[in-house]
């Protein structure tokens, strides 16, 4: 394995002085935190191939450092994100959009870390038109709070309602910011998303100047902790990812946590995914809970979760959420709705009982690094990025081969009606 980056060398400091984006050295100008543009991170795993990085989904304040400690372990980037249901204005966690920078950004000087970590601010969704003023009044409150990555997600809508928010919205986000958009809500099985609905949002965004690092499909992938009787559809995968091979955007991969290793792995192997998002195996990993090799929770024979004993938080402030859960009629994935009312509970357990948490997602996702997303040693490849760029901002990877007088409102809604499809049942398909 290649050496980390020690915070006295040579190499880190020059990355730290060019690498780091505006936001980031105004919010932070003393720090020895490598916060960086989604962009790197996108590129280092290109570099290397066949590499996915691991995006945390930050729900806590545990989750946030076991994920900084394992990519330190495994000298991997990593991006630590948080979605808008998780962390926005009607968020369920107290990681929110507004504090996951400061958050991560503390956490590095404190541990020590040193490879290089994207902020990204995931599942911005739009789900009507009437969301758009508000979201551009927003959004820049975001990256003025420390993102440096956005995934615009309007998959909600019609394909081209879709691309006219992205376009509408796009002004928003900085230039030098990692871009993901999305085509087909993340609903398992129904509703998968074909290569013409790919093409389309891509092409139109090509067609303005927007080159996006990741697209996000509904690829059979769920949310939570459900595992799919059909799980991630590898082949589809492929096939969408070649068709997209001229506008060079790659893939990110959407519910991991209901899919086992080797599944996984084929997507590291045979498509050009390389971002792949890791959430709720995170939560029930620090909070002690049982679960299979690949993170999805084990249930009893009455369905609720069990507590391995003397792992993760306590176990009267586990039968404290139990009982919160039931008062409230939560069960299975909506234990996520925990997050917030007991955020504070858990940070003020014993430093022993917190270290364990830590260490236990610390575990989980350098295993997943190294074994699963063959993501080990990109830290380098990313500084190296920096060092060859000279900048904050390595550009975009593609250039625009669509022509823009073919890609007026009138002429995307027009092509729109032409893409045959199945957007699957209406209902609420958030993280």
């Amino acid at each position: 394995m290649a050496s980390t980056y020690s915070l006295d060398s040579k190499a880190y400091q020059e990355a730290l002085r060019i690498g780091r984006p505006p936001n980031i050295t105004k919010l932070f100008p003393e720090s020895q935190a490598l916060i960086v543009s989604g962009k790197y991170i996108d590129q280092a795993m290109l570099a290397k191939g066949n590499a996915i990085a691991m995006a945390a989904n930050g729900r806590s304040h545990f989750v946030i450092r076991g994920a900084l400690l394992a990519a330190q372990q495994a000298n991997a980037c990593l991006i630590i994100e948080i979605a808008r249901s998780e962390g926005g204005a009607n968020a369920y966690c107290a990681v929110n959009y507004w504090n996951i920078a400061r958050q991560v950004n503390a956490a590095c000087n404190e541990l020590g870390i040193t490879i290089p970590v994207a902020i990204h601010a995931d599942h911005y969704g739009i789900k009507k038109e009437a969301d758009i003023e508000p979201a551009r009044m927003e959004i820049p409150t975001i990256f003025e709070a420390g993102m440096t990555s956005i995934a615009i997600d309007a998959s909600h809508m019609p394909d081209d309602l879709n691309l006219l928010t992205n376009l509408a919205l796009n002004p928003c986000v900085p230039a030098w910011a990692g871009l993901e958009t999305e085509v087909g809500e993340i609903k398992g099985e129904q509703g998968l998303s074909s290569a013409d609905e790919a093409l389309f949002l891509i092409r139109g965004l090509n067609a303005h100047g927007i080159f996006p690092n990741w697209i996000a499909l509904n690829n059979g992938s769920t949310h939570g902790i459900e595992a799919s009787g059909q799980g991630i559809q590898v082949e589809l995968t492929r096939e969408i990812h070649e068709a997209l091979t001229p506008y060079k955007v790659s893939g990110a991969q959407h519910g991991t946590s209901g899919n086992n290793s080797d599944r996984l792995r084929d997507i590291a192997n045979r498509t050009r995914t390389t971002k792949a998002n890791v959430a709720t195996a995170l939560q029930m990993i620090s909070w002690g809970l049982e679960v299979n090799d690949y993170g999805n929770a084990i249930l009893d024979d009455n369905g609720d979760f069990i507590k391995v004993e003397n792992e993760g938080l306590m176990e009267e402030v586990w039968a404290r959420m139990v009982a919160h859960a039931a008062e409230q009629g939560w069960k299975g994935g909506n234990y996520k709705k925990l997050n917030l009312p007991f955020e504070n509970v858990l940070l003020g357990q014993p430093r022993e009982i917190r270290d364990r948490m830590v260490d236990r997602v610390r575990a989980f996702a350098y295993d997943m690094l190294v074994n699963v997303f063959n993501a080990q040693d990109t830290a380098a490849l990313c500084v190296e990025a920096i060092h060859t760029a000279g900048s904050y901002d390595p550009g975009p990877k593609a250039k625009r081969i669509e022509a823009p007088e073919d890609w007026g409102e009138a002429q995307i809604k027009a092509k729109a009606a032409d893409i045959v499809g199945d957007k699957g049942p209406e209902g609420d398909f958030d993280d």
